[in-house]
């Protein structure tokens, strides 16, 4: 339940169009909704703007098809990360409104808000084109939570002159995700060209001394660049869903 539906139903309680009862057997699955094998979160979107998101993997086809159709059948869209291109072959035939994301791994559900063209962009950044998968994962995110989203691929420093020729566009942005294996050096770069928060993703990209992520970690981390906040290893979602965050939290304050 939305805080839009939430304050429609005592509308109608207080109008005397509902009586009590009904609005009680309405808001009686709203804590959670068990369904066995999982416990469907019904009132976070009421608590945090944005419903419970599916996390696919290690889940069967359909699990997650249960779990997609509870989050759909009460809120606007229904977000799974991790998706197998079984789990959206199957999604196809189950709902009407479907979108894959075959990059991202996202299957998502029904209509995302759309946000205003002047609205300013959360810029999704990468070191590489081997960190896409995990970028595209923090931008499908953040577009289907509302933000607008920019793009700037296959910049790290290996080649500054590729970063540098975006300035502006980084510059003009209200959050910046910065995604980067080997070394992770990319996100202390960008931290240091602007004053906007940025969110650094390392990713599992590297040779052995990578450590499958651990390097970029550490490197982010211990960033000389003020305003540089670190995701977990791969956690492009998290990146995408915490600049949503602050751009919602950033519209209300105005």
């Amino acid at each position: 339940m939305t805080e839009k539906q939430l304050a429609r139903l005592l509308r109608e309680v207080k109008a005397g169009r509902l009586s009590v009862a009904d609005a009680v057997e309405r808001l009686r699955e709203l804590p959670f909704e068990d369904l066995g094998f999982a416990k469907v979160d019904t009132h976070r979107e009421l608590r945090t703007g944005f419903p419970e998101v599916i996390y696919c993997a290690g889940k069967t086809v359909e699990q997650v098809l249960e779990i997609a159709g509870r989050i759909a059948a009460r809120h606007r869209v229904a977000l799974a990360t991790r998706c197998s291109p079984e789990m959206y072959e199957a999604a196809k035939e189950a709902f009407a409104d479907v979108a894959w994301h075959e990059k991202a791994r996202i299957l998502v559900i029904g209509k995302p808000p759309r946000p205003s063209p002047r609205a300013k962009p959360v810029a999704v950044v990468t070191a590489g084109t081997a960190d896409v998968p995990v970028a595209e994962e923090a931008a499908v995110t953040a577009e289907t939570m509302g933000c607008r989203v920019e793009r700037v691929f296959d910049v790290g420093v290996a080649g500054l002159h590729r970063l540098l020729r975006h300035r502006e566009k980084l510059r003009q942005a209200k959050a910046i995700i910065v995604v980067a294996g080997m070394e992770g050096a990319l996100a202390s770069v960008v931290g240091g060209l602007v004053s906007v928060p940025v969110i650094a993703v390392p990713t599992s990209v590297g040779y052995g001394a990578s450590f499958e992520g651990l390097s970029a970690l550490l490197t982010m981390l211990n960033s000389c660049a003020a305003g540089v906040a670190v995701m977990n290893i791969d956690n492009g979602f998290g990146a995408g869903y915490f600049a949503a965050v602050l751009v919602r939290g950033e519209r209300r304050r105005k």
